[in-house]
């Protein structure tokens, strides 16, 4: 038979009624009638729940059709007592369950400002992680000892006046085309103290005529920048890259009379792209000549690929004056590409000036490059720029080798900060306080560089030295 007055779970039907709560309410008053326990009452009668009292908090889901402020109006056709005042009792409970609950709703302003902070700190753990990462890769590559030696601030080795003595060997080996690309057409020792935070570049003469004390391409004398392929000519392994290393450490300090603890060898992609990642840098032209510097042998980066390119065509590409190496005396502002050239600038042939003295010209402007890039390197803008950063790391990772060791990178990225441009002093061979301590002469037919007190003696050049870095 069809139910009659019906109330959500409960439904009254000739014969009993059928409790249709949810089970977890039926569970929880245990005074309630199982399914199929019968509701006294007949069709047309009025009809009582057989339970004590309704659940607390149970409220009907159809709420809409019962007045809460008058819930006697609303039962008339159930046996619920209005006293019971059940509904009451649900209000009571909310609203006190509000007053505890309740927060203070936070202002749009304060929560889009935890966002962002988070947002900044997940960048920048991000970026710092990437940063890691990248110097780990490179420390990998460049360094000896593992990446826990970073954390480290392990002093420098020192001779027994307390200075570290660096030699800075360069080539060309990443450029092919370059006739004699496996010579170190750049020997230079940077010798630098840790306690009176000052450093010596003294530049060694490419040209300069030795003994090698070993069978070479040329026999067992010759140009010194021959020395360190002639050590060991396989350039794809490390171990013969730690041996030339650890060999012309022993026989560039044995010419000069100085311990060298270190050595580092670069090759020229690693002084362009430092210089691209810095954005350039600035160096001063000081030529005897009123003019400045210009090299024609560089001119060919003016024709744009094209050989026969008019001078108008140069003068477009190169201006002011159709040459790619062409400086004023004075301060100049250099790309990668042309600090890379003016490093090997010389005047060799061609069209040419301000290059009086060839090599030790060269020598004199690498100089000046090296200190630019330090400088550059070392400022504040440069260390907070995030490109520029990892733009070094990953010049320094692909084309620079030493023995240098990861424990010591802290201890020399601080001396290169508490060093100052000005405490950089440069030492050359010619005009010295006592003269030219190295000659032009042709020995065997090839035009070298000797020492002044006669082939092969360098002890005017050792105690010259010796004298200037310890005075």
């Amino acid at each position: 038979m069809a139910g009659r007055n019906s109330i959500d779970g409960f439904r009254s039907q000739d014969g009993g009624a059928v409790d249709r709560r949810p089970r977890s309410l039926r569970r929880a008053d245990g005074s309630m009638p199982r399914m199929g326990r019968s509701m006294t009452g007949t069709a047309g009668s009025s009809r009582s729940l057989a339970t004590a009292e309704q659940p607390r908090n149970y409220a009907p889901r159809r709420s809409a059709s019962i007045s809460t402020n008058n819930p006697s109006s609303s039962l008339t056709d159930f046996d619920i007592n209005p006293s019971d005042n059940i509904f009451a009792d649900l209000e009571q409970g909310s609203g006190k369950r509000g007053r505890k609950g309740r927060k203070k709703p936070q202002s749009t302003r304060r929560k889009w400002i935890k966002r962002v902070i988070i947002a900044l700190v997940i960048v920048g753990v991000g970026f710092g992680g990437m940063l890691l990462w990248r110097a780990f890769m490179a420390s990998s590559h460049i360094f000896k000892g593992d990446i826990f030696g970073l954390i480290q601030q392990k002093e420098l080795k020192a001779d027994s006046n307390g200075r570290s003595n660096i030699l800075l060997l360069g080539t060309s080996e990443d450029d092919p085309g370059h006739e004699g690309s496996y010579l170190t057409d750049s020997i230079m020792i940077l010798s630098v103290s840790q306690s009176k935070k000052d450093a010596y570049m003294i530049s060694i003469p490419r040209d300069l005529y030795v003994k090698y004390r070993r069978s070479c391409n040329s026999g067992n004398a010759g140009k010194i920048n021959e020395y360190f392929n002639c050590v060991n000519s396989d350039w794809s392994s490390t171990e013969a890259e730690d041996e030339r290393q650890a060999a012309s450490r022993k026989f560039f300090g044995n010419i000069v009379g100085l311990d060298l603890q270190y050595s580092v060898h670069v090759n020229y992609t690693v002084l362009r792209d430092l210089v691209s990642a810095l954005g350039g840098i600035k160096v001063t032209i000081e030529s005897r000549d009123p003019r400045g510097q210009m090299d024609g042998n560089f001119d060919w980066k003016c024709r744009g690929g094209n050989p026969r390119a008019s001078h108008a065509t140069m003068v477009k590409n190169c201006p002011p004056n159709g040459h790619f190496i062409d400086y004023p005396n004075g301060p100049v502002d250099l790309d990668a590409e042309h600090a890379l050239y003016l490093a090997q600038a010389r005047g060799a042939s061609g069209i040419s000036y301000g290059f009086e003295q060839s090599n030790f010209d060269r020598e004199k402007n690498q100089q000046k490059v090296l200190v630019a890039i330090k400088e550059k390197a070392t400022s504040a803008g440069t260390l907070a720029n995030f490109g520029a950063v990892t733009g070094i790391i990953d010049a320094l990772g692909k084309n620079l080798r030493t023995n240098f060791e990861t424990s010591e990178i802290r201890t020399l990225m601080s001396l290169g900060q508490n060093i100052k441009s000005d405490a950089i002093k440069s030492v050359s061979l010619l005009n010295t306080t006592v003269g030219d301590l190295v000659v032009a002469q042709t020995v065997g037919g090839i035009s070298s560089v000797v020492p002044a007190a006669g082939t092969y003696d360098y002890s005017q050049i050792q105690a010259y030295i010796n004298k200037t870095l310890n005075a």
